[in-house]
């Protein structure tokens, strides 16, 4: 059934508050120092090799800095970094893969960063062939990665093609040339445009576009023209991001002004007019920031429940196992978080010395996978069934979630959702507060006793 969605202002600014975007659940920030390498083995000795594995490649380099970015990123015009990332990316593959039981079947593939382009041509191939080398790719995987325009030809496009790439996501972020200069991101039409139809020309069955709205001098009209311009390349997906100023977390921020940022009621003028012009080219709300074409994997999983929400959006497959590799990456496998090393001597370092580039994690407990089942089944399906969770889980809900459901008689109250014995589902005017339904179910936000800095909701 097709995803649609109502946009009401009071609403959002009733209910626009700071909370976590639920890429996992528990958030990262409550992972663990105590996980320790011998966590991380005996989580990965527990995979079930009958499930396929999802892989991400944490790529940090980026050539020049974009101010808005609070992405883990290491910014250099060096080329030569890369060469030795990839070295250590095979020697980390291999200490997880030797734990790995067989056989090591990959349905789907990311890399982020960063830059993943910031690699060179043969450096992609090492890349690719050192997986190869210990995972065996499905024919019909999904693999992805993220690529900045203004640094790939289409003789890139054609490797990426050839090394078995088959979905694409181009950062695009706005087009007026005033947001780019205040952003440090200039980046033309037509340099977009040949990698985009480069991708097509080489068979990417799916290429999604990334746009921020709340950047510095955008306006209505100005990221108006920038939405026409994108829709009419077509592309397959679309990301809409919510610019978060946080210039006392993440240091690139603070060559924005804060005068310059469009007033809330801009960016909700701003998204209004986003929603209503992706409604009208017939893309589906996927949920959160996402949007896509209705014949797109995504939404072809969304209508049969097997999307997933993970570290990198929304995605298929979600009965995978998810192994990440490089600096500041996030794994999800055998009942368990791990985190690696955020700065990249000391993820070097770990892996001289044989052992796991690891920060943190988390081991979930039969309350987390259970919070964690319906967190993801709202901001995939936005639905709960409680007969369902009841069929998996050994709880009676309306017991077990008592405190919560009187929580959600307030929000139904509210017009964010629709209570039955049944279960509940979000209404079209919920769906862009999905993340405060979610909350409602989140055991840590309830009992912690320190500040978290998330971004709003909106």
């Amino acid at each position: 059934m097709k995803q649609t969605i109502s946009f009401d202002p009071d609403l959002i600014r009733r209910f626009d508050v700071p909370g976590p975007r639920y890429t996992s659940y528990p958030t990262a920030d409550r992972f663990s120092d105590n996980f320790d390498a011998a966590s991380l083995q005996q989580h990965l000795q527990r995979i079930d090799p009958a499930s396929g594995l999802s892989l991400y490649f944490h790529i940090p380099f980026c050539n020049t800095i974009c101010y808005y970015c609070a992405c883990n990123k290491v910014i250099s015009k060096d080329r030569s970094l890369s060469a030795k990332y990839v070295d250590y990316l095979a020697r980390e593959m291999a200490m997880q893969a030797a734990l790995l039981p067989e056989p090591r079947n990959v349905q789907q593939i990311h890399w982020g960063g960063g830059t993943p382009t910031f690699l060179q041509p043969d450096e992609i191939r090492r890349l690719m062939a050192s997986i190869r080398e210990h995972f065996i790719l499905q024919a019909d995987g999904e693999y992805s990665i993220e690529v900045d325009p203004r640094k790939v030809t289409p003789e890139i496009v054609a490797l990426l093609a050839s090394e078995g790439f088959n979905r694409m996501s181009l950062g695009v972020q706005d087009f007026d040339p005033n947001v780019q200069q205040a952003v440090n991101r200039i980046q033309s039409v037509e340099e977009t445009r040949v990698v985009l139809d480069a991708a097509r020309q080489y068979g990417f069955k799916s290429i999604s576009v990334d746009l921020i709205y709340g950047l510095p001098h955008q306006s209505v009209e100005s990221f108006g023209k920038t939405l026409d311009t994108v829709l009419a390349m077509q592309p397959d997906r679309l990301a809409l991001y919510n610019y978060a100023h946080l210039p006392t977390r993440f240091m690139p921020q603070r060559r924005i002004e804060a005068a310059d940022l469009p007033s809330p009621d801009a960016k909700l003028q701003i998204l209004s007019l986003a929603i209503a012009k992706l409604a009208d080219a017939g893309y589906v709300f996927i949920g959160m920031d996402h949007f896509a074409r209705p014949d797109d994997e995504l939404a072809v999983a969304q209508r049969q429940g097997r999307l997933q929400r993970n570290f990198q959006g929304y995605s298929t497959h979600a009965e995978c196992d998810l192994l990440a590799f490089g600096v500041s990456s996030i794994g999800k496998a055998g009942g368990a978080f791990s985190q690696n090393q955020r700065d990249l001597e000391a993820y070097y370092a770990a892996i001289d010395q044989g052992a796991f580039p690891l920060m943190r994690g988390w081991t979930l407990s039969e309350d987390d996978i259970l919070r964690n089942a319906i967190i993801q089944a709202l901001m995939c399906d936005f639905a709960l069934d409680f007969t369902a969770v009841e069929a998996r889980f050994p709880i009676r809900f309306s017991e077990y979630f008592a405190s919560e459901l009187d929580a959600l008689q307030g929000l139904e109250a509210a017009g964010l959702l629709e209570l039955s014995e049944q279960g509940l589902s979000v209404t079209e005017a919920g769906r862009m507060l999905v993340r405060i339904i979610a909350m409602v179910f989140d055991a840590y936000l309830h009992t912690d006793q320190q500040q978290r800095r998330y971004s709003r909701v909106i």
